[in-house]
């Protein structure tokens, strides 16, 4: 008796090689994430500071005209009242410009100036020279936004 020996399935036989095709997909994967990451970390900075500074901005323009008595006498002791929401928007504007310029340097000026004015609002002291050249100063970077 002859016996014809047949091969099992899968024994013997080669299957092409499925590594190029997962290496090629892992690369695939991690420079597309890479990309998109780079990307993502670009451009949230920017974005978002110039949002900040725009938002500081409506923030001052909504506390009103901000009294200025640098020219009166110097014993007059007008003292001036702001309503509370003056005061918050104040704070608002500080608080905007500053989270602008620690996104990016590039509204740290604008942070400064209006720090500055805040500083004069807060203290009810609106004969500073200095608070109302800050509030100029702002107002001027205000309209190049």
């Amino acid at each position: 008796m002859q016996q014809t020996l047949v091969p099992e399935a899968g024994v013997g036989t080669t299957e092409p090689s499925r590594r190029p095709q997962v290496l090629t997909a892992v690369a695939g994967f991690v420079i597309g994430g890479g990309v998109i990451g780079m990307l993502w970390a670009l451009s949230g900075v920017n974005a978002g500071a110039l949002e900040d500074a725009q938002a500081a901005c409506s923030a001052l323009a909504r506390v009103g005209t901000i009294p200025d008595t640098t020219d009166s006498a110097p014993g007059d002791q007008t003292v001036a009242v702001l309503a509370p929401e003056v005061l918050h928007r104040m704070t608002a504007a500080r608080e905007l410009s500053a989270a602008a310029a620690a996104a990016n340097d590039t509204y740290r000026p604008l942070a400064e100036h209006i720090d500055g004015v805040s500083r004069m609002v807060f203290s009810l002291h609106f004969n500073q020279i200095s608070g109302q050249r800050h509030l100029v100063q702002a107002e001027q970077l205000c309209t190049q936004l």
